[in-house]
């Protein structure tokens, strides 16, 4: 049997956690306006399981976020959805938000920590191993890994492999996250490796039959994953 570390995330990322090995993870679109948007998260929430919903809008103004969060943090929670804010752990504490998700360049993660006492608090690590025991060690909720294929959302400059999943999951019992083009025809290698979150954009906003059909597809997806 494996030695495991067990650096436990905190409390607060219990509502997310379930007794299924691996759920949706939403990122929302760069770019939005939240009054038009609404309607469509409120759609993709209903139409199967997602674990959090993660605002990414680049380029946006703090009010432009405010903005977006007031109209959009209410529909995640309605419906037990984790609501984070990216890039900003300051902002997310602020507004209330569940948490923050922070890339390697995104202020002092030590801080953030300190910040978002008792609120979640993930951390990308790219593909790298010394990276996410670093982000265990501050007491993230979770690391992210990744890209694992192409993706048009943001410049590439990793890459990870599904086996850095399956050390992970072997080693520690923080849940980790992967990300970066994953659809539902790919991803059944990452939840077989032991990923715990699947973090998804155009699978889900760019489905061809809307974002609903686009959350149906990813879970009915990971659950053949999981049964194979």
């Amino acid at each position: 049997m494996p030695f495991r570390l067990v650096w436990v995330s905190s409390p607060a990322l219990a509502p997310i956690m379930s007794d299924a090995p691996c759920r949706l993870y939403l990122i929302t679109p760069q770019r939005l306006d939240p009054l038009v948007f609404r309607d469509s998260l409120a759609a993709a929430l209903d139409a199967g399981d997602v674990a959090c919903l993660q605002l990414r809008l680049k380029d946006a103004s703090e009010d432009q976020i405010k903005r977006a969060t007031e109209i959009l943090m209410p529909i995640a929670a309605a419906r037990d959805v984790a609501f984070l804010l990216n890039d900003n752990a300051a902002l997310a504490a602020k507004l209330g938000c569940d948490g923050a998700h922070l890339g390697q360049t995104d202020g002092n993660h030590v801080e953030a920590r300190r910040l978002l006492a008792g609120r979640i608090l993930g951390i990308t690590c790219h593909a790298s191993r010394h990276l996410a025991m670093e982000a265990g060690e501050l007491g993230a909720d979770y690391v992210a890994f990744g890209a694992f294929f192409p993706t048009a959302t943001k410049e590439t400059k990793h890459r990870a492999a599904p086996d850095i999943l399956a050390w992970w999951h072997e080693m520690f019992e923080i849940p980790s996250v992967a990300i970066g083009g994953i659809t539902a025809a790919n991803c059944a290698p990452l939840v077989r490796a032991g990923a715990d979150f699947l973090a998804v954009v155009g699978a889900v906003w760019n489905h061809p039959e809307g974002p609903a059909q686009g959350v149906r597809s990813m879970n009915a997806a990971i659950a053949k994953a999981r049964a194979a």
